[in-house]
Parts: C-alpha cells; sequence; structure tokens
C-alpha cells in the first residue's frame, strides 16, 4: 500500500470510502504550483508507512466526478490533505507541507484513526 496512487470518482468509494485502513487524499490539479512542489514530499513519505496508511491523489480538475467530489468534501484550495477513517475525515490541511510536516501529521493521523475506529461503527 506504498505509493501515492491516482484515485477517480468512479472508483473512490471502493478506494477511499470503504479501506479499512487511514486513507490520505490528496487533492490536487496540474497548475498549482505547491501541488506539484508536494508531489516528490506525498511520495517519499507515502514509502514509509507501507501497510499502515493509504495515500491516493485526486485531481479535482480530471473530470466531473472528480470535481464534485471535491466540492463534497468542501475542498476550497490546492493542495488540501484529507484524512479518512472508515469513509469519514478525521483531519485536513491545507497548502504545502515539509517532508517532516508531512510525517508528523500522518503519525498524529494515525493515532486519530486508531481511537476512531475503536468508537466508531460502520457507516
Amino acid at each position: 500500500m506504498s505509493r501515492a496512487f491516482d484515485v477517480r470518482g468512479d472508483d473512490w468509494e471502493r478506494e477511499v470510502l470503504e479501506h479499512d485502513t487511514l486513507v490520505v487524499v490528496d487533492f490536487w490539479h496540474e497548475q498549482c504550483v505547491w501541488c506539484v512542489k508536494l508531489d516528490p514530499v506525498y511520495a517519499e513519505v507515502s514509502e514509509g508507512y507501507e501497510k499502515r496508511v493509504k495515500f491516493a491523489k485526486l485531481n479535482v480538475f480530471e473530470s466531473d466526478s472528480n470535481r464534485q467530489i471535491a466540492v463534497n468534501y468542501g475542498i476550497m484550495s490546492t493542495p488540501t490533505l484529507v484524512f479518512f477513517c472508515e469513509g469519514r475525515p478525521i483531519g485536513a490541511v491545507m497548502g504545502f507541507q515539509t517532508r517532516e510536516q508531512l510525517k508528523k501529521l500522518v503519525d498524529d493521523m494515525i493515532q486519530k484513526h486508531r481511537q476512531c475506529v475503536k468508537q466508531s461503527t460502520k457507516i
């Protein structure tokens, strides 16, 4: 599960909402300078969380369904990272993150995910 992968509207539910581990989604697009700068950081950090965290990327301008997903989650700017626990957002951060910032954020969200799993019921 390491390595960030592209997710689209047609596989959003299966790849993000129905997944049982922590899922982080990078909402981005090609014309976003900060998205381009975040991409190698996101890819590098994703390699350190194999089998513990799923790293996805959703290009908000790639299709109408992708755009609608971004609207549904209130994405106002890119890049925005949203963390999901059993289909529910449990955290988000906007803007560029350094490698250290992103690793700390992911580590914090792993703890939050554990609490979420203990306290939640299936949607």
